[in-house]
Parts: structure tokens; C-alpha cells; sequence
């Protein structure tokens, strides 16, 4: 765990096209000063700013958008993932359009370019959400919540009936290297059943075999899995793209069921209302906080 805050070590630029706009859209990486947080700047609308929190939560069906007065961004789950994952505090996100690019639909990219210019060091401590007691959203057989541990951790379970998924697990310790090695290269998937379907919504415009994994009723479409769980592995980045809408790092054990966006978001709710589960601590706090965590 880290004691202080962090951020990049100089600007990344990016261009992509969008999953579900499919418009081409440039995003630059942006170090920001300490507690600053994530916030995102349209680039195109005067930089106006959208903090990455949970109270702009706009939609999350099929991706999680965020907006303020109107303004939106979308499929932002990927690249909030990934700052969480390598533990990033503060960062502007300075983007032309109004959808984060899904580059090759996991968190690969994002990885890569910020390993190659470097994270550094701030000088303010760095704040944890210590959770002691647990924190749950349940919808029918779908779970999410999150549970005391001394250390972050996660689970994550997904069952379909399509024969090439099937019911998947993956039980991990939450790091910068497990995230790299176990998480960011996992891809967002979907099926060819729900293409025509989604098209008539006005999604997946960029939708492309070079960006998911897509399968059709007998397995996999598109070239091979990147690991043989890869699906429930994708879910689980997703998962720490929406939780990092809580605005600080979870000393916890992360579970999510059959989940997806909405009760990962709703989750980030109950967490935000239920103050009495935890405490916000920096690491030469930390010990007594985790006395009462277990």
C-alpha cells in the first residue's frame, strides 16, 4: 500500500475510436496536483470538468457514463480501472469527445504507456477507506459488496449458460503487479445475438472483432482467449473501474456475483451512505483502522 499520493511523471496522448459512438476522440493523460482526484476535461466544450465520482453517475447499462450539466463521458470503466489498479490519485483526463476510447477493449494500452513515462510521488498522504464492517447490494441472484480484510482483495464470479464461458472465478490480491499480470489485458466481450439489438439503441458503433471478444452461438469468433478465464477476468476490471467512483482506494475484500455495472455502482453507493462501516485512514494510521477490520 502506498503512503503518498501519486500521479504521472509527464502527459500520455492516446487516440482511439469510441465502442458505442464510434467517433475518433484524442485523450491526453494530465499530471494534477495533489487531491486533486481523477477528473476528466472536455477539451472541446471549454475544458469543462467532470470529476470521476460516484455522484455523476448517469447511466451504466452496457457502459458507465458519467455527466454534469448535461455534459457527458462515456465507457469510462477501462481507464478508471486501470488508475486504480496502479494506484494513480490524481490525474486530468483532457478529452475531445464525449466517449473514452476502447482502444482493444481492455486495459493493455493504458498500462503500457503509463509504465513507459513513470508514476511518481506526491507530497500529500495518501487515503484509504478501511472497511469493519460489511457492505452489501444484492438484485435477485446478483451480489456485490464488500467485506473487512487487512489487505485489498477480490472475488469475482460470473455463470452463463454459452458453452465458451460457462461459470468462471477469479480470487485475487489487489496490486499494481497482480493487476498488471492478472486483470488489464482481460477484453470486454459480447455476443453476435445482441448485435442488431444493440445497433437499434445506438451502441457499439466502434464495435469491432479488434476490440472484443465476440461470440456466436457456438463459441468464439474472433482469434484465441488471452487467458482461459478471460471473461470473468474482464468483469473483475470493470468492477474496479466503477468502485474507484468512491474517490479513494478500498482496504477491503471486494465480491461481486453475476454483476455488472448497475449493482457495481450501487454498491459505490451504499458504501458512500453507510459511514458507519468504515473509516478513512492514511498508512501511519492504518494499524489501529485494521484492528477493527477483522
Amino acid at each position: 500500500m502506498y503512503k503518498y499520493q501519486r500521479t504521472l511523471r509527464d502527459k500520455i496522448h492516446l487516440e482511439g475510436i469510441g465502442l458505442h459512438t464510434g467517433y475518433s476522440v484524442q485523450l491526453t493523460l494530465v499530471p494534477a496536483p495533489p487531491d486533486s482526484g481523477i477528473r476528466f476535461r472536455r477539451t472541446d466544450l471549454k475544458n469543462f470538468e467532470i470529476e470521476a465520482i460516484r455522484t455523476h453517475v448517469a447511466k451504466v447499462s452496457y457502459a458507465t457514463t458519467l455527466m454534469k450539466k448535461g455534459v457527458m463521458i462515456s465507457t469510462v470503466e477501462h481507464l478508471l480501472s486501470t488508475l486504480y489498479g496502479l494506484g494513480i490519485d490524481n490525474l486530468y483526463l483532457d478529452i475531445n469527445s464525449m466517449e473514452v476510447p476502447i482502444l482493444d477493449g481492455s486495459s493493455g494500452r493504458f498500462i503500457e504507456e503509463i509504465l513507459q513515462i513513470g508514476i511518481v510521488e506526491q507530497e500529500a498522504l495518501r487515503k484509504y477507506i478501511v472497511i469493519h464492517k460489511p457492505i452489501e447490494v444484492r438484485h435477485d441472484n446478483k451480489v456485490a459488496g464488500v467485506y473487512p480484510d487487512r489487505v485489498p482483495k477480490a472475488t469475482y464470479i460470473i455463470d452463463f449458460e454459452h458453452s465458451a464461458i460457462g461459470y468462471q472465478k477469479i480470487e485475487i490480491e489487489l496490486t499494481a503487479d497482480s493487476y498488471c499480470r492478472d486483470i488489464a489485458m482481460a477484453r470486454t466481450f459480447g455476443f453476435v445475438s445482441d448485435v442488431e439489438y444493440l445497433k437499434s439503441l445506438g451502441l457499439i458503433r466502434g464495435g469491432s472483432l479488434e476490440n472484443a471478444v465476440v461470440l456466436d452461438s457456438t463459441g468464439i469468433v474472433n482469434n484465441h482467449l488471452r487467458f482461459p478465464n478471460e471473461f470473468v477476468r474482464h468483469k473483475l476490471l470493470d468492477l474496479l473501474g466503477d468502485i474507484s467512483l468512491i474517490g479513494k482506494p478500498i482496504i477491503g475484500h471486494l465480491y461481486a456475483e453475476r454483476a455488472g455495472h448497475a449493482i457495481h455502482t450501487a454498491l459505490v453507493d451504499q458504501i458512500a451512505r453507510q459511514k458507519d462501516h468504515y473509516h478513512i485512514c492514511t498508512v501511519p494510521d492504518l494499524e489501529p483502522a485494521l484492528q477493527n477490520a477483522v
